[in-house]
C-alpha cells in the first residue's frame, strides 16, 4: 500500500488490500461453498467449526466492501455457502451450537454481513433457504457463552436478522447488552468480562461491536448508543499511545495472529461518527497500521494466505483456539469501506502521527506507555493469563515493544530455551548452571501510578514464584529507558537472570558488551538493547552481563535473536535488584552511555 494521503487513493488502497486477501480464498472452498479449509486444524474446536471460520471471517471485510459499493467477484460462492451451511440435510451443514461453541463466534460475522450487505447473501436465497438460514442464526440468541465479549455475538446476529426482517427474540439481545455494560471501567476501558483482561479484545471486540451497534441501532436505543460512543471517545485518547509512528502496534496479549485487527477500532470510530479525534488523525492511525502490515505481507501472508503467527509464520504464537483461518479476524480493519466516498473519514486530509507525550499512565489497564524515537514500549504489571497457551509470556513480562516485540519460550532447558526477555527469571537449581527457571505469571496488588508529566509513570505488582519467595517489582518510565526495581524476600538460595529486549541477529551483530553489571547488543541494522545494573542498598556486587542466543523462532518479530541478560546469585534473605533498560533504534543508541539514576521505592 502506498503512502498517499488523498482520501480517494486511501479508499482504493484499502479496497485492494481487502479484495486481494479474499480473492485468494475460493480455491480452498468446498463444492457447496460452506467450508473454506486453509490448512490442518489443530485448534480445540472441531474441523467443521474451523472450516466455518474460513467461510465466515472474511465477511468482516467483504460486507463493508459491498456496503460501500466495492466489487468482489465471488459473492455467489458465499451465498451458496450460506444456504448449504444452514441446511441440516446438506453434507456441508455447519451443525448446531452445543455448549460454549466456536460456531457462536462465527455466527457474529454472518449477522454482521446480513446487516450490511443482505443483497449479496440473503436476497439470492429461496424462501425455504431463508427460513433455514434465519432459524440457524436465531439459535445463537440463547446460545451459552462465556461471561465476556462473547455476549456481543448474539447481538450481531440480532442486528442481521433485523435487517432481513426475520422475526426473533429481541429481548435476548438487550439482556446481553445490559450484561456487557457492567464490564465498563474508567477512561473508556472495559474488562473482557469480570476479569483482569484489558488487552486488544477491548478495542477489537468490546468497542468494535459496541460502535457497530451504535451505528445500526442507535435510533431505537439512543441512550445506550450514546454511552458506547462516549466510552469509545474516551478510549481513543489513550489508545493512540499503543501505536508507533510507523503504524505498528505494541505486540501484547493473546490472539496476536489476528494482526491488523489491532487497528479495527479506528475504523469503527469513523463508522459510528465518533468525533473525539479529528477524522484525518483517525484515518492516519488506521492507514499507517495497514501499510505497516502490507509491507510485511511476503512474510506474514505467503501464497496470499494469512499465516498463523505475527511477524512471520510462527505456530508457537497460536492459542489453543486458533485454527488455520483464525487470522482473518484481521478483516475487521476494513469496516470503513462501508462508508461512502463523501464521508469525512475519506475526505479529511490524512494527518501524520500525533504529537504525544513521552509517558502515559493507564491505571485501568495496569500499564504505562512510553514513547521514544517514534517507538512505543508498554510496561505491564496488572494483567495475567494462565489459560491461554504462552499466557505468562504474552501478558506478564515487564515490557513489550513495537521495535523489539517479545519472546515465547521454546522449552524449559535453561536460558537458551527460555528466551527470557523482559523478565526476571529465577531458579533454585543447585550447581553453577541452572536449567529450570520460573518467571512472573500472575500479579498481586497491582497499581499503575503517576501522571506521566511531573511524576514518571510506575507500574507495581507483587508475585510469588514459590511459596517462600515474594517479589515486589516496580517498573518506571524514564524515556528512552525504563527502570526496574525488585525487592526479593526469599527463603531459599536463587539464581537470577534478568533479560532486556531481544535483538535481531540475522546478518550478525554490530556490537556486544558483556561484563560486570552491563550487557548490550546491537543488531546489524543498528537497533540496541542493553541493561545496566544500578547501585543496590545492600552493597551486593553487580550482576554479570551476558549476551544469550535464544533458540530461533522464539521472538514474535525477529526469527533469530540475541538477548542481553544480567545473571547473579542470591542467598536466603531480603535483597534489592535495580537496573536501567534501554531499547532503541539507530537514532537513539547513543543513550546507552548515559543511564538514568535508580528510583527509590
Amino acid at each position: 500500500m502506498g503512502g498517499g494521503k488523498d482520501g480517494g487513493s486511501a479508499r482504493a488502497e484499502m479496497r485492494a488490500y481487502a479484495t486481494g486477501l479474499a480473492d485468494a480464498l475460493p480455491p480452498y472452498a468446498s463444492d457447496g461453498g460452506a467450508r473454506i479449509r486453509l490448512g490442518v486444524n489443530i485448534a480445540h474446536h472441531d474441523d467443521t467449526a474451523a472450516d466455518l471460520e474460513g467461510y465466515a471471517r472474511p465477511l468482516w471485510g467483504l460486507a463493508p466492501l459491498a456496503a460501500g459499493g466495492g466489487d468482489f467477484a465471488h459473492w455467489d460462492l458465499w451465498a451458496r455457502g450460506l444456504a448449504a451451511g444452514t441446511d441440516p440435510g446438506h453434507p456441508e451443514y455447519w451443525g448446531a451450537p452445543e455448549g460454549i461453541d466456536q460456531r457462536t463466534v462465527e455466527s457474529a460475522a454472518l449477522g454482521f454481513a446480513l446487516a450490511l450487505a443482505p443483497e449479496r447473501l440473503w436476497d439470492p436465497l429461496s424462501g425455504a433457504q431463508k427460513d433455514r438460514a434465519g432459524a440457524w442464526l436465531a439459535r445463537f440468541l440463547t446460545a451459552r457463552t462465556p461471561d465476556n465479549n462473547w455476549n456481543f455475538f448474539p447481538v450481531m446476529v440480532s442486528l442481521g436478522l433485523d435487517r432481513v426482517g426475520y422475526a426473533h427474540d429481541r429481548d435476548a439481545r438487550h439482556a446481553r447488552l445490559d450484561r456487557l455494560e457492567t464490564y465498563a471501567l474508567a477512561d473508556g476501558w472495559y474488562g473482557d468480562g469480570p476479569t483482569e483482561q484489558r488487552d486488544y479484545y477491548i478495542p477489537w471486540a468490546m468497542h468494535f461491536y459496541g460502535l457497530i451497534y451504535a451505528a445500526l441501532a442507535g435510533d431505537e436505543d439512543p441512550a445506550r448508543a450514546a454511552r458506547f460512543r462516549g466510552r469509545a471517545g474516551e478510549f481513543a485518547l489513550g489508545y493512540r499511545h499503543w501505536f508507533a509512528d510507523d503504524g505498528s502496534a505494541v505486540p501484547y496479549g493473546r490472539s496476536l495472529t489476528y494482526r491488523f485487527a489491532q487497528g479495527s477500532f479506528w475504523g469503527a470510530l469513523g463508522y459510528a461518527d465518533v468525533d473525539a479525534l479529528p477524522a484525518g488523525e483517525v484515518r492516519g492511525l488506521l492507514m499507517r497500521h495497514l501499510r505497516w502490515w502490507r509491507e510485511r505481507s511476503a512474510a506474514t501472508s505467503p501464497g496470499g494466505l494469512l499465516s498463523i503467527g505475527y511477524g512471520y509464520p510462527q505456530p508457537a504464537v497460536a492459542e489453543q483456539y486458533n485454527g488455520p483461518a483464525s487470522p482473518y479476524w484481521a478483516m475487521k480493519a476494513f469496516l470503513p469501506l462501508a462508508l461512502p466516498a463523501a464521508h469525512r473519514f475519506w475526505t479529511a486530509d490524512e494527518q501524520p502521527p500525533p504529537d504525544l507525550p513521552d509517558t502515559l499512565v493507564q491505571p485501568s489497564a495496569g500499564a504505562v506507555l512510553l514513547r521514544s524515537g517514534g517507538d512505543v514500549t508498554l510496561l505491564s504489571g496488572r494483567q495475567h493469563n494462565t489459560w491461554a497457551r504462552g499466557g505468562p509470556a504474552k501478558y506478564a513480562k515487564f515490557a513489550y515493544s513495537t521495535r523489539f516485540g517479545f519472546s515465547l519460550p521454546a522449552g524449559d532447558q535453561g536460558l537458551v530455551h527460555g528466551a527470557y526477555d523482559s523478565v526476571l527469571a529465577l531458579s533454585d537449581d543447585e550447581g553453577d548452571e541452572p536449567v529450570h527457571f520460573r518467571v512472573r505469571e500472575t500479579c498481586e496488588d497491582p497499581a499503575a501510578t503517576g501522571d506521566g508529566v511531573e511524576d514518571d509513570g510506575t507500574v507495581r505488582s507483587t508475585w510469588r514464584p514459590w511459596a517462600d519467595v515474594e517479589i515486589t517489582t516496580w517498573l518506571t518510565a524514564a524515556a528512552p529507558w525504563h527502570l526496574r526495581t525488585h525487592r526479593i524476600r526469599t527463603g531459599r538460595a536463587l539464581h537470577t537472570a534478568e533479560g532486556g529486549f531481544a535483538v535481531d541477529r540475522d546478518g550478525g551483530t554490530a556490537a556486544r558488551e558483556e561484563g560486570a553489571g552491563r550487557a548490550m547488543a546491537v543488531s546489524a541494522g543498528g537497533d540496541l538493547s542493553g541493561l545496566a545494573d544500578l547501585p543496590s542498598d545492600d552493597g551486593a556486587p553487580a550482576r554479570e552481563g551476558r549476551v544469550v542466543e535464544p533458540l530461533p523462532g522464539t521472538n514474535v518479530l525477529a526469527r533469530r535473536t540475541v538477548l542481553p541478560t544480567l545473571v547473579g546469585r542470591l542467598p536466603p534473605g531480603e535483597h534489592w535488584l535495580r537496573c536501567a533498560v534501554l531499547g532503541a533504534g539507530p537514532a537513539g543508541a547513543a543513550a546507552w552511555q548515559d543511564a538514568p539514576p535508580a528510583p527509590r521505592h
